[in-house]
């Protein structure tokens, strides 16, 4: 991303709805004493101090690439857990860490068949990897910002650039979790269903999540066009009704070594 284009109170606006998989990806850990742990994306640290809290862990470290969301993250402060600006791509971790967790933050670093072994490498013996990822790819919301994104004028402006798709197929994460010596791998693909206000409002859900990468790459007056194109062309594709009926596919998986 060209520009931090993340807007925290925007994210937070469907705080209940995205926090969902998080806590059923944290079901899926074994709480063990005095773990280290490491959040990979962990956004303003609110639900990251769930998982220091749930672990009772003796470290805790949050890593995000986004200095406003890390400006929230002094209000959920406690004992052995930190917070870093840092890019998952080239993190390193100076020490093994019990747990390597990451809620909704994979999808955007590409090469998922490099990015697990390098996760791997990270984990003591026995070390847990936790991982929700957004699987909504084929929905209206993404496929209509790739259209717009594909057309001019913003095409040219974005140098043909389009929010790519990282994830793998499934199953394939079972068989490279399995490959990686992760013993008992647990990968399921779950459809989330939220009743929103309207379909105006998934504008504003996706507004805070895909579209800050547009919104990142984009002057002022040529982003509002975009927001203004997908907006036209995404309604009419979207059921009028009230509550709006949003379904969104997530995948979430855990192994041990």
């Amino acid at each position: 991303m060209t520009a931090d284009a993340w807007d925290p109170g925007r994210y937070e606006k469907f705080r209940s709805e995205r926090s969902a998989p998080f806590f059923d990806l944290l079901d899926l850990v074994e709480v063990r004493p005095g773990m280290r742990a490491v959040d990979l994306g962990c956004g303003t640290g609110e639900l990251t101090r769930q998982l220091h809290d749930r672990l009772g862990a003796r470290e805790t470290v949050g890593i995000d690439r986004s200095p406003k969301m890390l400006e929230k993250s002094g209000a959920f402060a406690a004992p052995g857990l930190r917070f870093e600006r840092a890019a998952i791509e080239t993190f390193a971790p100076e020490a093994p860490f019990d747990l390597v967790f990451s809620n909704a933050a994979l999808q955007f670093v590409a090469g998922h068949e490099t990015l697990w072994p390098r996760l791997a490498t990270f984990l003591s013996p026995g070390g847990q990897l936790a991982v929700h990822l957004p699987a909504n790819q084929d929905h209206p919301t993404q496929v209509t910002a790739r259209e717009v994104a594909g057309e001019e004028p913003f095409a040219s402006a974005l140098g043909g650039w389009v929010h790519p798709t990282h994830l793998l197929p499934v199953e394939a994460y079972a068989t490279l979790l399995h490959r990686l010596g992760f013993s008992r791998p647990h990968v399921r693909l779950v459809v989330y269903t939220h009743l929103l206000e309207s379909r105006e409002s998934v504008v504003e859900w996706v507004r805070s999540s895909i579209l800050t990468e547009y919104e990142s790459r984009l002057s002022h007056g040529l982003w509002e066009e975009f927001l203004t194109a997908y907006r036209e062309r995404l309604l009419p594709r979207l059921a009028d009704e009230r509550p709006h009926f949003f379904t969104f596919k997530r995948v979430l998986m855990h192994a041990a070594l």
